[in-house]
């Protein structure tokens, strides 16, 4: 029957993933004692593997100066942990007739759909555009909560117009252009405001955040000037 008959006989998989950088992920991928939704991540060093405690640092670029276009940062949850990360959007002429996104951290599908929401709702265009998404730190991400982000990411990258260093935006983009609630949002607040974050843009106003209801007044808030 193949490798599920050994699965079905145990209590637990792991799998330990690596991705460009010296960075691995370890997961569980069945648990009969507990959650798989925990994710441990280590860093390799001149000493071996070592666990890394606070994830965010290795997922947000500290820079000195003006963010580049395209840059968004915002807060997921792997398991129990909330953590910063940085979402990478670049969009150029399309090649051929046909546009193409290229993501191997976000979803494809995803993409799309958040580029299409925005081309109906705020009237710029990318059908005519390669679209290219990246992750910093190479973690893979599948939370809703983050289109909101790619959303602001791919709007700054098709402007040339930079998002304010100091912002965290999380959110689910709906195909009505609204921005829909996130669980456990405090809990995202908290960590971005301990990493030095200053505004949370969310669809709650919670501890601190500025409440957005649809992509219209995420383009007002950041790009107003």
């Amino acid at each position: 029957a193949g490798p599920k008959s050994l699965e079905h006989m145990v209590d637990t998989v792991i799998s330990f993933e690596r991705n460009d950088d010296e960075v691995r992920f370890l997961r569980a991928q069945k648990n009969r004692f507990g959650s798989v939704d925990e994710l441990g991540i280590f860093a390799m060093t001149d000493k071996g593997l070592e666990g890394v405690g606070d994830p965010s640092t290795m997922f947000i670029t500290k820079r000195s100066g003006k963010m580049p276009a395209g840059i968004a940062n915002t807060a997921v949850f792997e398991g129990s942990r909330a953590f910063i990360v940085e979402i990478q959007a670049l969009t150029v002429p399309a090649k051929s007739s046909i546009s193409r996104v290229y993501s191997d951290k976000i979803d494809s599908a995803r993409v799309a759909r958040v580029a299409a929401v925005l081309e109906k709702r705020t009237g710029i265009r990318f059908s005519d555009q390669d679209l290219y998404i990246n992750v910093a730190g190479g973690v893979r991400l599948t939370e809703s909560s983050i289109d909101a982000a790619l959303a602001a990411s791919l709007y700054s990258a098709r402007t040339d117009l930079s998002i304010p260093g100091n912002t965290v935006i999380t959110g689910e983009l709906s195909l009505a252009g609204e921005i829909r609630p996130v669980a456990r949002l405090k809990q995202r607040i908290k960590t971005a405001g301990d990493l030095g974050f200053t505004s949370v843009l969310a669809p709650e106003k919670d501890n601190g955040s500025t409440k957005i209801e649809n992509i219209k007044e995420i383009i007002k808030i950041l790009f107003a000037k």
